[in-house]
């Protein structure tokens, strides 16, 4: 059994292509708002993986949990603990997490330098 892995990210905004993922500072403020609403304790963070599925092949999923499994990565941003399971780890190196407002949608946003094709709705993706 594998230990948990913590990074400290004090760098929110874009993630390198090679580096950790990334959110921005909106992506944080609305974590941290629903779990505010949900009233999720201090001990909550935000899983973020990626699984097979969706119509280009890949597709992202986020849900608040409070603690990490064995063999996740645990990313502290802005006070936010992310938790990323080693299989998504390699499909998240360089993303960055926003939350956008727009006319028609709104909601987080995953910007993928490594996709090499996406789905019209942003929630799959290719590589």
């Amino acid at each position: 059994m594998s230990e948990t892995h913590v990074h400290a990210e004090p760098a929110r905004g874009t993630a390198s292509e090679g580096g950790s993922i990334a959110l921005t500072d909106l992506a944080v403020e609305r974590f941290r708002s629903v779990m505010a609403q949900e009233k999720l304790g201090a001990d909550y963070g935000v899983r973020i993986a990626v699984a097979s599925g969706g119509c280009s092949g890949m597709s992202y999923s986020m849900s608040f949990e409070n603690q990490a499994r064995p063999d996740d990565t645990v990313v502290q941003q802005g006070g936010l603990k992310l938790f990323i399971d080693c299989q998504s780890s390699p499909y998240l190196q360089g993303v960055t997490v926003d939350y956008v407002v727009g006319l028609h949608k709104e909601g987080f946003k995953f910007l993928n330098p490594k996709a090499t094709r996406t789905c019209g709705c942003g929630e799959s993706f290719g590589v």
